[in-house]
């Protein structure tokens, strides 16, 4: 949000982290909207859905991670190398 500003809503396809309280009591104080993906729908969301099946096989199957920190030390110089 700090980077690219904080967006009219994040969409979600209902899963437990969507679910959680305190992720949508965040996104209220934000002021950002939800859009769910309907249940058994990933088609509304398949620039997601490819996203995470590729990060997922690519870099999460593919690696082995002492701890969360390194995983994210790792995850972060990928994107820095990958994105604009």
């Amino acid at each position: 949000m700090h980077r690219r500003g904080i967006p009219a809503h994040v969409r979600a396809d209902n899963g437990p982290e969507f679910i959680a309280r305190a992720i949508r009591t965040w996104l209220a104080r934000a002021d950002v909207g939800t859009l769910y993906v309907a249940p058994g729908a990933p088609w509304e969301n398949g620039c997601a859905e490819s996203f995470h099946a590729r990060l997922r096989d690519e870099f999460l199957n593919a690696e082995s991670f002492a701890d969360l920190r390194g995983a994210s030390r790792l995850l972060k110089s990928v994107m820095d190398r990958t994105l604009p």
